[in-house]
């Protein structure tokens, strides 16, 4: 076959360290189909260097200098792909164009837009923000519907695409993600012994949260039980004198992730709440940082209304870290029983499991859970994601 996949998110966080890895896998297992790279042109050279090495001869790369989710992409990517005379293509995401016709699956990793929209960070007028809202969901709906497989990332999502979209279940197929190779197998410092004077953090203890800052990822609430937890006095409801009430330096909270709108917001709740010394934002890390962050971090927390997978829970437990994670399906799915629950919407409950990790002597009474994560982060990788791909992609041939 001659496979089109859609690489414009290719330096993206979440989506693109799904394109990025499937793309490295399927030339690495397959020797046989060829594979076009649609690439923004600003991400060719690092395409070129991250993933395709010279010795691989059956992929080429084709500049498509279209934004996703824009009229051009509606317009113009639907003629630069039928160029490249192919027998089918995936979107590994949901912006796909609707007067494409040709054979395609899609990958759809979550439809959380269904449940939290993101209109405050929103340039446009309530009104056209709305009209676009609209079309996104019609955009899915089509794509769920002309698309020959749709690949997903969770049974707890495919729940979500059958019920949504009205799908035939069948024609929905889960692919776990993996951890990549340079978080999981990373040289990084023994665990309470971090010395990082770049984040000034060095003896100290600290949760961990790595992702976006999204409504539906929860953070206010997260905000609010680490604010108890430093301020133990305020959970009864005195706000005598905050400075007096603390625990001490010795706990923080650290957000990784991209800088944008929602981070904006939250720096400015943080700094309302004073409480800027407690908690650090790092921005974007690279990946041998971030295996140190997990690997040294008293608990990674996981406090959304929903996920589609889950990514971060599983790099945590893959460099040993305590996964402290929301009630919901498929978070639970992926950690199963290595992860410690609690509701999202009940930040004393949020509160009650960070302060008994804070008490627990670094983790040592969670050993069990620590253990069991590692042992599960075992079963994931993304070679096995891109075989079972690529099953997919044959299967199609005779649809």
């Amino acid at each position: 076959m001659r496979i089109g996949i859609d690489c414009r998110l290719w330096n993206e966080s979440g989506v693109g360290r799904y394109i990025r890895n499937l793309v490295e896998q399927l030339l690495i297992i397959d020797k046989i189909n060829q594979y076009v790279l649609f690439v923004l042109p600003k991400d060719e050279g690092s395409i070129k260097y991250q993933a395709l090495s010279s010795k691989y001869t059956n992929w080429k790369i084709v500049k498509a200098d279209i934004r996703w989710h824009s009229l051009e992409e509606q317009l113009w990517f639907p003629s630069i792909l039928e160029k490249e005379n192919l027998d089918l293509v995936h979107f590994p995401y949901v912006s796909v164009p609707i007067f494409y016709n040709k054979p395609f699956v899609v990958t759809i990793h979550d439809l959380i837009p269904y449940h939290f929209p993101t209109g405050e960070a929103s340039t446009l007028p309530p009104y056209l923000y709305k009209a676009k809202l609209i079309g996104y969901k019609f955009v899915i709906s089509q794509a769920a519907r002309k698309a020959k497989k749709i690949i997903t990332v969770s049974n707890a999502t495919k729940g979500e695409i059958v019920d949504h979209l009205k799908v035939d279940p069948s024609k929905v197929v889960v692919t776990y993600e993996g951890v990549d190779q340079k978080i999981r197998n990373s040289k990084s410092e023994i665990r309470n012994n971090f010395q990082n004077t770049k984040y000034k953090i060095q003896n100290t203890k600290y949760f961990l949260y790595v992702g976006n800052a999204y409504p539906h990822k929860n953070l206010d609430n997260l905000i609010e039980a680490f604010d108890l937890l430093c301020h133990p006095k305020l959970v009864s409801g005195s706000q005598s004198n905050r400075d007096s009430d603390r625990r001490g330096n010795d706990i923080k909270l650290i957000l990784v992730g991209r800088e944008d709108y929602f981070y904006r917001r939250l720096k400015e709740k943080v700094h309302k709440m004073n409480l800027e010394k407690d908690i650090k934002f790092l921005g974007e890390i690279g990946d041998e940082e971030l295996a140190n962050l997990y690997k040294n971090a008293l608990a990674l927390v996981m406090p959304s209304f929903m996920e589609g997978f889950g990514l971060s829970a599983l790099e945590a437990m893959a460099n040993e870290c305590l996964v402290l994670a929301s009630d919901i399906s498929s978070l639970k799915e992926i950690c199963g029983d290595a992860a410690v629950y609690f509701d999202p919407y009940d930040v004393k409950d949020m509160l009650k499991k960070m302060v008994n990790i804070y008490h627990s002597n670094d983790t040592y009474h969670y050993f069990d859970h620590v253990r069991r994560g590692f042992e599960r982060a075992r079963v994931f990788s993304w070679k096995k994601m891109a075989k079972e791909t690529l099953k997919i992609y044959e299967s199609c041939l005779s649809i």
